[in-house]
């Protein structure tokens, strides 16, 4: 069968409608950091969010005739401290470890001097301790006066973070009890009952336990303006559909009708466009009754997009060169690669929106840009404050439509920090390149990327659809950007490619082999050179003497410091059956062994400790560690087996005919005994030793796409078989312990069926389960299957494993 790609010379097919209503939506997918997503079904009913649900708001509003519509987001609150938390500026306060006798403690006139004092915030490794809390309970209080004329015709809101449950008093009275949760930058309203009884005297008492792993108890009182809500009328949302490269709504704004539609270039045979910091978002508009209207568009960003916390200090500005007018903004501090870890934002370098000279821009007090968008369709600076601004006339608009774009960016300066070194983004790798170069580029090649978008979009569900299923051409739609997003590309020092993923959402590694192989489908059948970019920093860790040990390193760091590994627990079957597997892999797509040679020696180690230790593994960690590591891992033994069979193949298309014989022939052998040992009536165990268990055996898929067969071929048919028997509402278990589930595991296993009819059966379920989940993130791969819930995780790259189907289609042997 011929695949249509994104870069083949074959025709367009007509755009498919996806299906899917997403957990949430695409919108801005750049990098880990520059990553923003909808959670609602409609653009407007919440905040957009970074995936680690933390706000990055984006407001849209389409003034028609003088009336307003807004489409996208929520108005934030403007708010400005009364009483600041840490972050923002130091405050100290009385605490204590030991129970306070009675309630008294929490009332204004109680006694506290035998409290100690501290600093803000209290709590264990967050970024912005000062004060460290180690026991399971503090109970901290806080004093402050505020003039009442301060809170005049405004609302006041306590902005608290708190890990785990905390519970806070204003003056006596209980305003917040949050039960068993962490949360940071939580505003709360103070009843206005409060407020008045206080005349502007204030003690803050809050007590907070804390379960396994992190502490934190910051706390200020800030206030917002009652006239705040200038863009309370909503759009109308008449659709909305996931491509692989847009995100497209439609809306009723009165009158005239709306067309939105975020895009991401994002095509993996070009590098120069993976690596641009640039997104678009387009605006189309038409009457609806085919009268003219008089039609602006208006577009804010929060500084919260160039900050990890939204109390850090933020310098905005409006600007303009020679093409584009802009906006701009980052931190004061500007720390470059200043910190690491998982739920984490970018506070280094700046994020941008442009537009044509016919688009204004300001920044400054939101309130102030908003009304003077509601009164006269057009923006510029004012007032004090961060937040930024764009806003266009489009003029009479009738029945023909009208569409112009504007761009958001990010210029991180330096994305990495590679063995010691600071590594600018690929796009800027030789430093002859600016952010400006990069905006104008991407509008000299809009309206061809507009064409390119729409030809892949379309070839992409045509040819998904063929091979798996409408189900599977929905999902593969999704995960598109989501696995691009989880990755930063970069040149190393030694001049290779670095395709560098952040395991997002599970403990902020970089370049994690583990996240890396089920990620990998999707770089082999669009780029293997990119698939050679996941594995190249694995292999240099060990080569230059960096790695010592006999087998593959997990990861090489927390992101963005790939300074080495950082997981405490190696995994060294894993690992080493991942890295030959791959290599294998490449080797094949490129009809020859040159990768393969190039690492020959370490290669060579790494199978021969799978030949020591693989075929019946220890105790030992493998990439499905969150269920528990069990000895004796029947699907760990497959990777094993198979990685050695890798080798072996590897070595007969260098011409090594005797390294092949004796490694395949080994592989071969440890399979026969693997199916011995396994065995158990109509399927195969989940460890050796194990009576009655099952797990999936995904790892066996390889073994069939490049044509190793060293396993027994009535295998795989009659997992399959057993499979279906194991199936929830929500799609088949990971194995007999739990009912969760991994989707990108799902389908490779679906991908060993015989017949495309089975491999459906599995996609239906997994479908409805993105369909009809209640966890509103991005794609998660850890799901429940007998419920609408995630186990954990989202956001992360792994769902480019989505593709092993197309891959098996290229007929790799």
């Amino acid at each position: 069968m011929m695949m249509c790609l994104a870069f083949a010379a074959c025709s367009s097919y007509e755009q498919v409608q996806n299906d899917l209503r997403a957990p949430a939506y695409p919108l801005i997918t750049i990098d880990p950091y520059t990553s923003a997503w909808s959670p609602t079904d409609n653009l407007y009913d919440s905040q957009v969010m970074h995936w680690t649900e933390k706000n990055f708001p984006f407001l849209g509003t389409l003034r028609v005739d003088g009336k307003l519509y807004r489409f996208m987001g929520q108005e934030q609150p403007a708010i400005s401290a009364l009483a600041p938390m840490s972050v923002e500026e130091p405050w100290f306060g009385r605490y204590t470890f030991e129970k306070p006798r009675g309630d008294k403690w929490i009332e204004p006139d109680f006694n506290d001097k035998s409290w100690k004092e501290g600093e803000a915030a209290f709590g264990l490794h967050a970024t912005n301790v000062k004060t460290r809390w180690a026991t399971k309970d503090i109970w901290v209080r806080r004093v402050v006066e505020i003039d009442p004329a301060e809170m005049e015709n405004h609302k006041i809101f306590v902005l608290y973070s708190h890990d785990d449950n905390f519970e806070l008093y204003i003056n006596g009275d209980k305003i917040i009890d949050t039960g068993n949760a962490a949360r940071e930058n939580v505003l709360q309203e103070i009843p206005a009952e409060i407020i008045a009884k206080a005349n502007g005297k204030f003690t803050i008492a809050a007590h907070c336990y804390n379960g396994p792993g992190n502490a934190l108890v910051d706390f200020g009182i800030y206030k917002q303006a009652n006239d705040a809500v200038v863009m309370e009328q909503t759009a109308q949302q008449k659709g909305v559909d996931v491509q692989a490269t847009r995100t497209i709504y439609d809306f009723a704004c009165g009158p005239v009708d709306l067309k939105l539609t975020f895009m991401a270039p994002l095509f993996l045979e070009d590098l120069e466009l993976v690596s641009r910091p640039v997104n678009y978002v387009t605006y189309e508009v038409k009457s609806n009754d085919g009268a003219e209207h008089d039609v602006e568009v208006f577009f804010e960003a929060s500084a919260d997009w160039a900050r990890n916390m939204p109390t850090q200090k933020s310098k905005s500005e409006a600007f303009a060169d020679d093409k584009f007018n802009y906006v701009k903004s980052g931190t004061e501090s500007q720390k470059v690669l200043g910190h690491r870890g998982d739920d984490i934002r970018i506070d280094w370098g700046y994020f941008y929106m442009a537009a044509d000279k016919a688009t204004n821009n300001g920044v400054g007090d939101a309130v102030a840009m908003r009304k003077a968008f509601a009164e006269k369709g057009e923006v510029a600076s004012a007032g004090e404050g961060t937040q930024m601004a764009m806003a266009k006339q489009l003029g009479k608009v009738g029945t023909k439509a009208v569409s112009s774009y504007i761009m958001v960016g990010y210029d991180d300066i330096y994305s990495i920090q590679y063995f010691g070194e600071n590594i600018r983004p690929y796009w800027n790798r030789n430093s002859d390149s600016s952010i400006e170069k990069q905006f104008a580029l991407a509008a000299e090649q809009y309206s061809s990327l507009v064409k390119r978008c729409e030809k892949f979009d379309a070839e992409l569900m045509h040819d998904a659809i063929e091979v798996g299923g409408k189900h599977y051409a929905d999902m593969c739609a999704l995960a598109y950007r989501q696995a691009i997003a989880a990755h930063k590309l970069i040149e190393t020092p030694q001049g290779e490619l670095a395709w560098l993923s952040k395991e997002n959402n599970s403990n902020g590694s970089i370049g994690t082999v583990d996240v890396t192989y089920p990620s990998a489908p999707m770089f082999l059948y669009y780029n293997p050179e990119l698939a050679k970019g996941l594995l190249n920093f694995i292999f240099y860790y060990s080569e230059s003497g960096k790695w010592k040990k006999p087998f593959a390193a997990h990861d090489v760091g927390t992101y963005p410091l790939a300074n080495g590994q950082t997981y405490g627990g190696d995994m060294p079957v894993e690992e080493c059956g991942n890295m030959l597997i791959l290599t294998g892999a490449i080797c094949k797509m490129e009809g020859k062994a040159d990768y393969a040679l190039k690492h020959w020696d370490v290669l060579t180690t790494w199978t021969d400790y799978l030949v020591e230790n693989g075929g019946d593994p220890a105790n030992q960690l493998c990439t499905d560690d969150f269920a528990g590591h069990w000895a004796r891992n029947a699907n760990l033994a497959i990777k094993a087996i198979v990685g050695i069979a890798a080798y072996g193949d590897i070595a007969k298309m260098a011409g090594k005919n005797d390294v092949a014989e004796k490694y395949t022939a080994k592989a071969k052998e440890m399979a026969a005994e693997w199916k011995k040992m396994a065995a158990q009536g109509d399927h195969y165990r989940l460890t050796f030793d194990e009576g009655d268990t099952w797990s999936q055996k995904y790892n066996l898929v390889w073994d069939k796409m490049l044509g190793y067969n060293v396993f027994d071929a009535d295998i795989a048919p009659a997992e399959i078989a057993y499979y279906l028997t194991k199936q929830n509402e929500y799609g088949l278990p990971l194995d007999c312990r739990r009912g969760y589930t991994k989707s990108d595991w799902i389908m490779w296993s679906a991908t060993m069926a015989a017949d495309k009819a089975t491999f459906e059966k599995f996609m239906a379920p997994l479908h409805k389960y993105y369909c009809e989940t209640t966890d509103r993130v991005p794609m998660s791969d850890w799901t429940n299957t007998d419920a609408k819930t995630r186990a954990g995780f989202k956001a992360r790259s792994v769902v480019g494993g989505y593709w092993i189907k197309l891959l098996d289609e290229k007929k790799l042997k």
